[in-house]
C-alpha cells in the first residue's frame, strides 16, 4: 500500500502530518507493518520531534539556521552554488544532514510514536513550497 503526500509550506520551519498518516494507515489491511517515509526533494527534510511545545519546532529552526546560514553571509562567501539564491545552497546542507528518509513500526493498525512524538516535514527554503513525500505501507 502507498500514497504521494503533498505538503504545502510557507517557508522554514517544521511542518506536522502525522494526522494526515494516522488517517491514512487507519484505512490498512494490515494490523503489523513499517512505514516508510521518503521526502522528493533535496532542500527539506523528514523529522520526528516533539510535537508538544511549538518552542522546540522553532528553536530548531532556529538553530539549523545559525548552523547553516544563507549564502549572502560573509562567513558563507565559499558556497558557489548560489544562482536560485542565497537560501538554496544552505538548504541542500540541512537536507545533506537531517534524514530524508523515516521508518516508523504499525502496530494494531497504530503508528508507534512515542507520546510527544510528531512526524514532520522540515522546509529548508525560504519561499512557500508543495512538497511531496512518498509513503509505503509493508
Amino acid at each position: 500500500m502507498h500514497r504521494l503526500f503533498t505538503i504545502a509550506t510557507r517557508g522554514p520551519g517544521l511542518y506536522e502530518f502525522t494526522d494526515a498518516l494516522r488517517d491514512w494507515i487507519a484505512g490498512a489491511p494490515a494490523e503489523e507493518a513499517v512505514l516508510t517515509l521518503f521526502i522528493r526533494h533535496t532542500s527539506a527534510s523528514l523529522l520526528i520531534q516533539e510535537n508538544a511545545d511549538p518552542d522546540v519546532r522553532r528553536d530548531l529552526t532556529e538553530f539549523l539556521h545559525r548552523l547553516v546560514p544563507p549564502s549572502d553571509r560573509p562567513e558563507m562567501r565559499w558556497m558557489t552554488h548560489t544562482y536560485e539564491g542565497p537560501d538554496d545552497m544552505p538548504a541542500h546542507a540541512k537536507a545533506a544532514i537531517l534524514p530524508v528518509s523515516l521508518q516508523i513500526p504499525v502496530i494494531f493498525g497504530r503508528m508507534m510514536l512515542g507520546t510527544w512524538q510528531g512526524v514532520y516535514l522540515f522546509e529548508h527554503r525560504q519561499a512557500p513550497h508543495r512538497r511531496e513525500v512518498m509513503a509505503l505501507l509493508r
